[in-house]
């Protein structure tokens, strides 16, 4: 039996994750959760996932960078 890293699986379902600095992650449904994430889009496909990522994450910088610009 071979074993595949679950980010890897084409069928797998994903979630979103946001913490608190408003950074985002692709996550396997099947994983546990890691401490200070929270769920921000329900579980569906790699390919959905990348598409809600595109409109709704506006910066890569964390929080506590972003408010420090003006």
């Amino acid at each position: 039996m071979e074993l595949r890293h679950p980010f890897d699986d084409p069928q797998g379902q994903f979630t979103l994750l946001r913490n608190r600095q408003n950074q985002y992650s692709l996550w396997p449904q099947q994983c546990a959760l890691p401490e200070g994430w929270e769920v921000v889009c329900a579980p569906q496909s790699q390919e959905a996932c990348q598409q809600w990522l595109a409109e709704h994450w506006q910066t890569l910088l964390p929080v506590h960078f972003a408010g420090e610009r003006r």
